[in-house]
């Protein structure tokens, strides 16, 4: 049900985008006159589940029709194909006034609505726009004036920029809103009383699992967010943590002999850790499960056990905190877990703190998996949530602000997807569909709208052919050098970045393939 419930978030996800970003370049074509001859959700080939179209000022529908051509290929008089140079059938464009009065072909006039059966995506059809699959002869000569290729620059330029800016638009809405209803829930750095636990990446630079950050390059961080978006994002080099001092390894060593608990801390010291420029590439170079730089230290105290577990069966209860492993100091649940996988089906000495009673030493059987049994504390359980509401008033600024940060961050750290380490990182369809909870969130689901919203609005502007993006920096060079780039060109130029769109889509859902396997 879980791995269902995040396809269904992804498709919901695509497809509510999708529409929005083509309704962006659909409204901006009616607003100047320009004819758009179909607009599908989900694609089409062969033939559609549904589709709607005005004719004669009444709406009429099909189910389940085949697609039908504008093109018939050119017969000569024994009714054989006539082939050009390439031996390719010629085609010529229907002429509609012949075709019947039943036959939607005969208005053109009218937009073509539908829904296709492949949902990964869908399109909006403009009319006299060249792209990749615009065929040699397809437009007519003469331009007529409903056409796009008709319209001054600056109409084009609107219409191609719709998507994006509606894109970007509705991602704004969708921050307000969230705001407005759920506001905001987040643990402060302040609260964080047993410190920080960091990756392996992360303590190689210097910090120690239970370090306290203070501040990162002179700013006080609020959230985790910060700490990440200073590190990562704006390549922080200073980070002051308070760091606490623990008794000797022989001091430790004595105290779990008389039963008692060890790394016991002996004060604290402020140390500065120092990060170089290339840790980012670093971290995201690192195995997936240690492409993170700190998360909030969580203690493996005991919130509840198992029926029949291992855990019972040694008599461990609720807010027993484990302080050592197979004699070794070690208070972090994340520790416990590596040390756990390591060790599946084998028996461990684990020391866990009693309040009242004391600490003690048992021998536990790990599972085949390498647990206990036990569902430890969290940090919401174990950190003070913040909460804050937001009025209308309040929402609209915080809203827009936190899409235009959002914005900024992704564009910050787009340069790392062009460096060895973040290629290797690149995802498809599967590492999109992995963001989605397994259980449906409504809060978290219009979070991920928002900002994937915001990330189809920066990578369809990039200046590529086939993307909004090229067919700007088109229309830029012709309003500039006052010279317009001829249909044969925009087509080739198109298809050469369509098949480039193509391998990297192909490469990306590649990644995500090996990944699973691997």
């Amino acid at each position: 049900m879980g791995i269902t419930t995040q396809i269904i978030g992804l498709i919901a996800c695509l497809s509510f985008l999708v529409i929005t970003h083509e309704l962006g370049h659909f409204c901006f074509a009616r607003i100047f006159h320009t004819r758009v001859d179909k607009f599908y959700m989900f694609f089409n080939p062969w033939f559609s589940i549904v589709k709607f179209k005005k004719i004669n000022g009444k709406m009429k529908v099909k189910f389940f029709a085949k697609n039908q051509s504008m093109f018939e290929v050119l017969k000569d008089e024994e009714g054989n194909p006539i082939l050009d140079a390439r031996g390719k059938e010629q085609q010529v464009r229907i002429d509609t006034d012949k075709l019947p009065e039943d036959d939607w072909r005969r208005y053109e006039e009218t937009t073509e609505w539908g829904i296709g059966w492949l949902p990964l995506g869908g399109y909006c059809d403009i009319n006299g726009m060249v792209d990749e699959t615009t065929k040699p002869g397809e437009l007519p000569a003469e331009p007529h004036p409903w056409e796009f290729r008709c319209k001054p620059a600056w109409q084009r330029l609107f219409i191609i920029l719709g998507g994006v800016l509606v894109n970007f638009l509705t991602a704004l809405v969708l921050y307000v809103v969230i705001l407005f209803t759920w506001g905001e829930d987040y643990i402060p750095v302040s609260e964080a009383e047993y410190g920080m636990h960091f990756s392996e990446v992360a303590q190689q630079a210097g910090f120690q699992n239970g370090d306290k950050i203070l501040n990162i390059d002179g700013e006080t961080p609020e959230r985790t967010g910060d700490i990440t978006g200073s590190v990562l994002i704006d390549g922080a080099q200073r980070v002051l943590v308070r760091r606490n001092k623990t008794a000797s390894a022989e001091t430790n060593d004595s105290l779990l002999k008389e039963g008692q608990v060890p790394c016991q801390t002996i004060g604290t010291e402020d140390v500065t850790v120092y990060l170089d420029s290339k840790f980012a590439q670093r971290l995201i170079g690192s195995e997936k499960s240690e492409q993170y730089f700190c998360q909030f230290e969580v203690p493996f105290i005991v919130d509840s056990i198992l029926k029949d577990s291992p855990a019972s069966k040694i008599g461990l209860k609720k807010n027993d905190r484990l302080v050592a492993f197979n004699n070794q100091c070690l208070t972090s649940f994340y520790d416990y877990q590596k040390e756990f996988t390591k060790h599946k089906g084998e028996k461990v000495a684990i020391t866990y703190r009693r309040e009242g009673v004391g600490d003690s030493t048992l021998f536990v059987q790990l599972t085949d998996e390498g647990k206990i049994g036990v569902f430890p504390k969290t940090p919401a359980v174990l950190y003070e949530t913040k909460h804050i509401d937001y009025g209308l008033g309040e929402s609209v600024p915080k809203g827009i602000s936190r899409g235009f940060s959002t914005l900024g961050d992704y564009v910050k750290q787009f340069k790392l997807v062009f460096t060895k380490e973040g290629a290797t990182q690149i995802g498809g369809f599967g590492t999109i569909g992995s963001i989605f909870p397994k259980t449906w969130d409504w809060q978290i689901f219009w979070n991920m709208t928002a900002f994937l919203a915001i990330i189809l609005a920066f990578m369809n502007f990039l200046p590529i052919p086939a993307l909004d993006g090229g067919y700007f920096l088109f229309i830029l060079v012709e309003m500039i050098t006052r010279r317009k780039p001829s249909d044969k060109f925009l087509g080739y130029a198109n298809t050469i970045g369509f098949i480039l769109l193509l391998l990297l889509l192909i490469y990306a859902n590649g990644l995500d393939i090996l990944r699973a396997f691997m």
